[in-house]
């Protein structure tokens, strides 16, 4: 049987402002009492008197931590539903412990991020931010390249996250050759998902472009270093759509530098780089602000995601897009 959850909001006034519109609030309101405003804190007298009444709090970028003490003064919370992608920012061991339902939009925001990828993935093949560059040094000179091209192409991807799965089904389309890396996940699993399972090693060895899509972990951190940098073929291209500090900032900087890979990154370790950071001048490096994830008019997957979980939780079914402490061990 349906009830109304009494729903409070969490999250920056700006993330209020560019995320919530009308039509979301007005889908909460189907299915929820939804209390005016939103919290920007948790420890005024006022915000802890709108916890003290929330069963569900939907949450967006800039929510305050959810410590044991904030979650002490929300007796009667039992979801916590993310209008973005991780929760770990906000969402502490304390939410697990009481046994609090978490839910986030990391897949509708996965589908931007792949779609962005995909582009670069095919614009590095034809060599087009090498080929632009030149063609305004020679004010329009035509160009003769022998070299380029996505026939055959092989494209790497690493780490079969929600994104990183997604861009290998964008991928199966055109005539390239996938490999995934994942521990994870079986081989049998990554042929399913339309490509071929390899080593990390063997990943770097083969690709000609090799796609980060890898969440930040402790043990992730660096993941990318310089021994592996080193195994792609010269010319290669290296898209960074994930974090910035999973490939070693000093190695990534070296071979981009020189000359030999190429890179598309829209993350970076650290972001942004210093104004005088070598990579801004480079002819062979795309840097993008981190444009990948949702903008503008895709933000509304988000806030519709979110909304679809407020009413499963108020039909007292379970989440679409449940995070738990395990799936959060191996995800962003």
């Amino acid at each position: 049987m349906t009830n109304r959850p009494a729903v409070t909001l969490a999250m920056a006034a700006a993330t209020f402002d560019r995320v919530v519109d009308l039509e979301f609030l007005d889908r909460l309101g189907e299915v929820a009492d939804v209390r005016p405003g939103v919290l920007e804190e948790f420890s005024s007298p006022a915000a802890r008197a709108a916890l003290a009444g929330t069963q569900v709090l939907v949450t967006g970028w800039g929510c305050p931590p959810l410590t044991a003490s904030v979650v002490a003064d929300a007796p009667r919370l039992r979801a916590v539903v993310h209008t973005a992608g991780t929760v770990r920012d906000h969402v502490t061991p304390a939410v697990w412990e009481a046994g609090i339902g978490v839910s986030s939009a990391a897949a509708a925001n996965a589908v931007p991020v792949a779609e962005f990828t995909l582009a670069v993935v095919l614009l590095a093949g034809k060599r087009v931010l090498e080929a632009a560059h030149e063609f305004a040094l020679t004010r329009g000179r035509p160009l003769v390249r022998d070299a380029g091209g996505n026939l055959g192409a092989t494209v790497g991807i690493l780490s079969a996250s929600r994104v990183g799965r997604r861009v290998v089904d964008l991928l199966r389309p055109h005539d390239l050759h996938v490999l995934l890396h994942d521990p994870y996940v079986p081989d049998a699993e990554v042929r399913a998902l339309g490509a071929e399972p390899v080593g990390l090693t063997e990943l770097f060895d083969r690709s000609d472009v090799l796609s980060v899509h890898t969440p930040l972990l402790p043990e992730t951190r660096g993941l990318v270093g310089a021994e592996l940098l080193a195994r792609l073929r010269d010319g290669a291209t290296v898209v960074n759509t994930a974090r910035g500090a999973v490939v070693d900032p000093w190695a990534l900087t070296a071979e981009l530098v020189s000359g030999r890979l190429h890179g598309v990154l829209d993350v970076t370790d650290p972001e942004p780089l210093p104004a005088d950071h070598p990579l801004w001048d480079r002819p062979n490096v795309l840097l993008t602000p981190h444009v990948a994830g949702s903008l503008g008019n895709e933000l509304r997957r988000l806030t519709a995601s979110a909304a679809d979980e407020v009413g499963r939780f108020a039909a007292g079914q379970p989440f679409a897009h449940e995070v738990t402490v395990t799936t959060l061990e191996h995800s962003a």
